[in-house]
């Protein structure tokens, strides 16, 4: 589980009574799909004829751009986790991540779930005695990429969700 049982409020669209700005959300979705396709290649290195995933992010990225509706972005994300339901390793927690990226569009803070499944991805593809040492290095290329407009929220968020997605922020 990634998500909190109460909806943070700097999650939730100002029309939905929330207070994040659709540039934002866009921002938001654009770093998941940035962190999901960081680890993609380790899905796709064992599964190349899997599509599933890399749509995923590129229906995040085209929901951005108003290309493709919320629901397509949702759906796509969905099948993305639906192709990792019965993988293992890091293949699995990148088509996770994939997912998470994709429903971004529909539940702004799935973009930590993209992040935190990288995370593992990057960590179950390290050689044996490096996984934590490839996790903080995934950590960090990840924070690297953060737009400074929503930086100080995804590090926030980072904080007070951390235990929820594994420990693996710090």
């Amino acid at each position: 589980m990634i998500l909190p049982k109460v909806r943070d409020p700097r999650f939730v669209t100002i029309r939905r009574g929330g207070t994040l700005t659709d540039s934002d959300h866009h921002l938001l979705a654009l770093w998941a799909a940035a962190c999901a396709e960081h680890v993609l290649h380790l899905f796709e290195s064992e599964y190349p004829t899997d599509p599933r995933p890399r749509r995923a992010i590129e229906n995040a990225r085209a929901w951005v751009r108003g290309e493709v509706k919320m629901m397509e972005s949702r759906a796509a994300g969905g099948h993305a986790m639906g192709a990792a339901r019965d993988k293992k390793g890091a293949a699995r927690h990148a088509a996770y991540a994939a997912g998470q990226a994709g429903a971004v569009a529909h539940v702004a803070a799935h973009e930590l779930g993209a992040a935190a499944y990288a995370i593992k991805a990057a960590r179950a593809a390290a050689p044996r005695g490096q996984a934590e040492a490839a996790g903080r290095v995934e950590a960090q290329w990840q924070r690297d990429q953060l737009p400074h407009a929503i930086r100080a929220l995804v590090l926030d968020d980072q904080r007070l969700r951390n235990d929820i997605c594994w420990s693996v922020f710090h």
